[in-house]
């Protein structure tokens, strides 16, 4: 039993149709354990440019800053889109997040469900028994470096994006993973790009050192070409992989068609900073806006629903109530409900508020 306070930030797109479904199953775990998710709303991306004149407001951040977690959606993905009031990108809003948050290491599990190895188009027989867990580092990279911008020049427009990272930024990401693989097989895999980038030969360095602080857990490096490849090739061969920002946003979308989609997968933002009741942090389906099939109840709320299963783990140490979130979306899909991302010939395809019902019934 306790009282936990969230900043819920639904944004755009689909956004707030996997976040409703999400929310019903925080108020039935509530219920079933008595526990209190007081749930505080606000805008983000495009709904607080028109509303605000910006991607997200301070009034937003002070709320995210006085929370024990945030619930993230999505935000972007509307072609062609400008604000209203000023020419801030929605995306804005999840950079904002990330940096004045401190939340450095995003973590995104992929562990395919057997009764969806099928919906992959990669051969079942070579995905049986994945569970890996990408670790990427948040707030350096290209997404942060200085300078990054288009520019006029006497002989046309330029375009310059900076990759840098500090000592301390690689150490800090790779130390959490390594701890992380404690708990799980004990191997860690440092993604890079040593043979080409200066940033990668820092990294390299940096795991290496931090690797031999931790002698009972193997590390392997990999190019992240290579990586790309070992993925769909054996991907049950990973247990932790380590990388940078660009290459792990990339990465983990493409290991999430081990999972059989998109819309199947979760993830956790987190920093250093303490709570009441743990490590604060920011939970966020990592499938983005889909804008195609905004408002048609076609999206899948799973990835939505499990990220709230990592709140309650990672957040609020609530393990047994994560434990039987994830236990009744495997029953779900145990049972055949698929949703039109993973529609399979002799099942029946659901649409998100009824995904969201049947999950709440298994949970109930």
């Amino acid at each position: 039993m306790g009282t936990y306070t969230i900043t819920v930030l639904p944004g755009d797109g689909i956004g707030p149709e996997v976040i409703e479904q999400a929310v019903r199953v925080l108020h039935t775990i509530g219920e079933r354990y008595q526990h209190t998710f007081q749930m505080h709303h606000g805008l983000v991306g495009i709904a607080a440019i028109q509303a605000e004149g910006q991607a997200i407001s301070d009034a937003t951040m002070e709320l995210c800053q006085g929370s024990d977690a945030v619930l993230f959606g999505a935000v972007g993905g509307i072609a062609g889109y400008e604000g209203s009031k000023t020419q801030v990108r929605p995306e804005n809003a999840l950079l904002r997040l990330r940096k004045e948050l401190e939340l450095f290491a995003n973590l995104r599990p992929v562990r395919p469900f057997k009764a969806l190895l099928n919906a992959s188009t990669i051969k079942p027989e070579v995905l049986a028994g994945t569970d890996l867990l990408v670790v990427r580092e948040l707030t350096g990279g290209l997404y942060f470096g200085k300078p990054g911008e288009i520019r006029e020049t006497p002989q046309g427009r330029e375009a310059v994006d900076t990759m840098f990272y500090t000592e301390h930024e690689i150490d800090r990401i790779v130390r959490a993973a390594f701890d992380l693989s404690r708990n799980r097989r004990k191997k860690v895999t440092s993604v890079d790009k040593a043979n080409i980038l200066n940033t990668s030969r820092l990294w390299r360095q940096v795991a290496e050192r931090v690797a031999g602080e931790y002698p009972d857990v193997e590390i392997d490096h990999l190019l992240v070409d290579t990586c790309s490849m070992q993925l769909v090739r054996h991907p049950t061969a990973f247990d932790v992989i380590v990388t940078e920002n660009t290459f792990g946003d990339i990465l983990t979308d493409e290991a999430a068609m081990l999972a059989g989609s998109m819309g199947m997968l979760p993830s956790a933002s987190l920093g250093t900073r303490q709570t009441a009741h743990g490590l604060f942090g920011m939970y966020e389906p990592i499938h983005g806006s889909a804008p195609d099939i905004a408002g048609q109840g076609k999206a899948n709320p799973i990835a939505a629903i499990l990220t709230v299963a990592m709140m309650l783990r990672y957040s609020f140490g609530l393990h047994r109530e994560a434990d039987v979130i994830e236990a009744a979306v495997e029953q779900v899909i145990e049972a055949g409900y698929r949703t039109e991302d993973l529609k399979e010939a002799g099942k029946p395809v659901v649409g998100t508020q009824e995904m969201g019902r049947l999950i709440v019934d298994a949970l109930s």
